[in-house]
């Protein structure tokens, strides 16, 4: 028997992707409105929506604090281990076989960011010769390109096993971003590596790696580790725990205090098998990504896009797996605290982009027949979950039960009225803990003070996390809303690189 659904996806592909477009926005502006215009005709139900999401709010914030603080143990435990001497011990016909090839897109970034990130690279345990590094830079960048890649090839040009650069052109149909270059670099190191040095294309892992970001010295030992002890290794993509350590003591307090909740946040999902996709810098098999067909070039975040066209692809064989040590990355900067606010934004608005996957996640999860329907259900939900909750879980969680009792006077009389306030603001700050769990893992994972920061700053510190609801309404709240709200308007964002100094 047809599926009906299916059918009617498959035979209008334009107009049931606008639809799933409008979807995201049409559900987040409902739940946010839905406590005004509710507490005047149904108040009743606003105070159960408001104590429902505090539960689950509630529910969250316990499962981060533990995961979190397990996460952090694993991590250090994993920081100390030798790596190498394991794939001595378990493989060693087989390890040393192992390449790994590194795609570094760029874009404007200064030259000194990109000699860091390429320094850290010649700090793996692993063999440098087995590591090799394409440098994908935008060819709109001109002559500053040019530049920077001369040097970087000068400096760094016999330290692995091969440094190339590349020119990611203009093309016609391509969203100007990280996906696009990453898909052109890739293509242009597996013809040089597989192709012309006969290097088994089984053999090879490929790592996107952010422009800032610095892998922990055993990260690709560790990698290789995982690689060659799966059955089926070219069915994962490992991640690590991205950090955004790198200049945590310079960016200003709001920035810093983001910068630790999304840091402690990256440690606890690596602990949440169900939950885990790849973001930002992660690493897969170089034989998946040229079956699929590489990166997708007409979309801006690459990330999700990647898994669940894998996938799909695979029938649902696909997973990422956990690889618990730092990949060091920078918070959002700038010359300027305006300028750097403004940084921090963008590149919000940016991730929050990611809600415009999801007409692509849900066409597939319809028309995809090939995988149970539990398993695909469940794996498809709890990336939706996130991503439509995104603008709502500020509002939700700290003014929405402000509305019924002030809106409806009838209502403020009755004893449900009368509770509700202080019903959500106990649960709220039970779920408080896990802002206590945070402060102790960032504060024991983030980078020593340096000697030129006064002390005072510091004892102060646990200060900066009651900016949190402030925070969270400018830099989660409304970039949330204002990627939903231009993706249901049709007026879609151009890839914007977050500004490095």
């Amino acid at each position: 028997m047809k599926n009906p659904i299916r059918t009617y996806f498959l035979r209008h592909p334009v107009r049931t992707q606008r639809f799933l477009e409008i979807l995201p926005g049409v559900f987040s502006w409902s739940l946010i409105l839905f406590p005004i215009w509710g507490s005047l005709i149904v108040p009743n139900w606003v105070a159960y929506y408001v104590i429902g999401f505090a539960v689950y709010w509630v529910y969250r914030s316990f499962t981060l604090a533990v995961l979190a603080f397990s996460a952090h143990f694993t991590i250090k435990a994993s920081k100390a281990f030798d790596w190498l001497k394991d794939l001595e011990r378990l493989y060693p016909d087989r390890w040393r076989k192992i390449h790994h090839l590194v795609i570094i897109p760029t874009y404007q970034e200064p030259i000194h960011t990109l000699k860091e990130t390429l320094q850290s690279l010649l700090n793996q345990t692993y063999p440098k010769e087995n590591l090799h590094i394409m440098l994908s830079f935008e060819e709109r960048e001109g002559e500053v390109g040019q530049n920077k890649a001369k040097l970087l090839k000068k400096e760094f040009g016999r330290k692995f096993g091969n440094i190339w650069v590349t020119f990611h052109p203009d093309i016609a149909g391509e969203v100007k971003g990280k996906s696009a270059n990453t898909c052109w670099g890739a293509k242009h190191a597996k013809q040089i590596l597989v192709d012309q040095q006969k290097i088994p294309i089984e053999n090879i892992t490929v790592t996107s790696e952010d422009a800032d970001a610095k892998f922990h010295p055993s990260y690709f030992a560790n990698v290789t580790f995982e690689f060659l002890r799966s059955k089926t290794p070219h069915n994962h993509i490992w991640q690590g725990a991205v950090v955004f350590y790198n200049n945590i003591w310079r960016v200003p307090a709001p920035i810093r205090v983001l910068a630790s909740v999304f840091s402690v946040t990256q440690m606890y999902i690596l602990k949440r098998a169900d939950r885990l996709i790849n973001f930002s810098s992660y690493t897969t098999s170089l034989k998946h990504v040229d079956d699929i067909g590489y990166w997708d070039t007409d979309v801006i975040p690459e990330d999700y896009r990647l898994f669940f066209k894998s996938y799909f692809a695979t029938s649902g064989k696909f997973s990422v797996k956990p690889i618990f040590l730092p990949v060091y990355a920078d918070a959002a900067e700038s010359s300027t605290w305006w300028k750097t606010f403004v940084n921090q934004y963008e590149q919000l608005k940016r991730w929050a982009w990611g809600v415009s996957d999801d007409a692509y996640i849900i066409r597939q999860y319809i028309i995809a027949e090939n995988i149970p329907f539990w398993e695909k259900t469940l794996r498809v939900i709890k990336t939706i979950e996130d991503h439509f909750l995104w603008p709502v879980n500020w509002f939700a969680i700290t003014i929405a039960a402000f509305f019924p009792p002030l809106l409806n006077e009838e209502f403020n009389r009755s004893i449900l009225g009368k509770t509700l306030p202080q019903a959500t603001s106990t649960l709220l700050t039970i779920s408080l803990v896990s802002m206590v769990v945070i402060f102790i893992i960032d504060a024991l994972n983030r980078p020593p003070r340096p000697q030129s920061r006064k002390l005072l700053s510091v004892i102060l510190q646990p200060l900066e996390f009651l900016l949190l609801p402030v925070v969270g309404f400018f830099f989660s709240a409304l970039p949330g809303i204002d990627a939903h709200t231009r993706l249901m308007l049709g007026k879609y964002i151009e890839y914007r690189v977050t500004e490095k100094v």
